[in-house]
């Protein structure tokens, strides 16, 4: 711990990290990594079908574009500092570099969250209201969802990241954690926190919840309509529908109340550090997969455009 302590500056932290140098921890890093790999891969390909096939150019498939841009940002922004630190073996990231990771991880989750439980409304318009949907997301509306997901997540980032980076931080800067997350950044300062921690957990209950609950109250009437649906192939299509869209809502969802809404005498390093991977690594790599291979319009803009790659090598 000295060692490392030794190679960064006064201002530095250090980030334990979720990995050791056995054996087996090797082989899980490299499987992190090649989640990693999936996830960026994944992820520019969808914003890239959605960009260039015309079929694709509909109000659920530019949310879809949004929430792979911001799963691209979020394991971009944990996962190559993750790597740097334990392949050197140098533990440090500066107060700066801290700062950023939080304003970045916050902002994105926070901007992830608010979009899915949108998304929820363009499920309901799609099923209950089919022949007004062009008119209920129109354009405007679709911009004003995306535009007011990216500016409260972005507007919570910037006021956590300069809350959490005003504290002093005058004895131990060991983060007990593999990137700068609030409330482990929070036991180190060496002055009461307990107001902001407490006005950090309405803030997450307000952005966890408020999204969760538009989802609730939109899935409500969508299975409403289903049931008094006579015909078994339309219900098909409308669970096919929702059906990605709740996966990745249950993914999501499922881990960030566990990580910020438990109460704090349950909480451990070790759990949130597991979990912590799973909703910043591993979801990101699930969404466009879980919306690309159950989406047959996804598979057709694939084998149009592996066609058109097919055609120039031939040329």
């Amino acid at each position: 711990m000295e060692i490392w302590l030794n190679q960064s500056s006064t201002d530095d932290f250090v980030l334990l990290g979720i990995f050791s140098y056995c054996a087996t921890d090797f082989v899980l890093f490299s499987m992190v990594m090649a989640v990693f790999t999936v996830a960026v891969c994944g992820n520019v390909l969808l914003i890239s079908l959605i960009y260039i096939d015309d079929r694709l150019h509909t109000p659920m498939y530019f949310f879809l574009s949004q929430l792979s841009l911001m799963d691209l940002m979020l394991v971009c922004n944990i996962v190559p500092k993750m790597a740097v630190n334990f392949l050197s073996g140098r533990k440090s990231i500066s107060f700066v570099g801290c700062g950023v990771q939080i304003g970045f991880f916050v902002s994105l989750v926070g901007s992830e969250g608010l979009l899915l439980g949108l998304m929820a409304y363009d499920c309901f318009v799609a099923i209950n209201h089919p022949l007004h949907y062009h008119i209920l997301m129109s354009h405007r509306v679709c911009l004003q969802i995306v535009g007011g997901s990216w500016t409260f997540g972005i507007l919570d980032g910037m006021i956590q990241m300069v809350a959490a980076m005003a504290f002093p931080y005058c004895g131990s800067r060991i983060v007990d954690h593999f990137f700068c997350e609030v409330p482990a950044l929070l036991k180190l300062a060496c002055a009461d926190t307990s107001l902001f921690e407490n006005l950090l957990f309405a803030c997450c209950v307000f952005m966890l919840l408020l999204p969760f609950s538009i989802i609730v109250a939109s899935y409500a009437r969508i299975l409403a309509a289903v049931v008094r649906m006579r015909s078994a192939q339309a219900r098909k299509k409308a669970f096919a529908t929702c059906s990605s869209h709740l996966t990745a809502v249950s993914l999501f969802y499922g881990a960030a109340m566990f990580i910020y809404l438990r109460p704090k005498r349950y909480r451990t390093p070790s759990h949130d550090k597991v979990v912590s991977v799973f909703y910043t690594v591993l979801t990101p790599m699930l969404n466009p997969l879980i919306y690309s291979l159950r989406n047959q319009d996804v598979i057709g803009a694939l084998r149009k455009s592996l066609g058109h790659c097919r055609i120039a090598s031939q040329h």
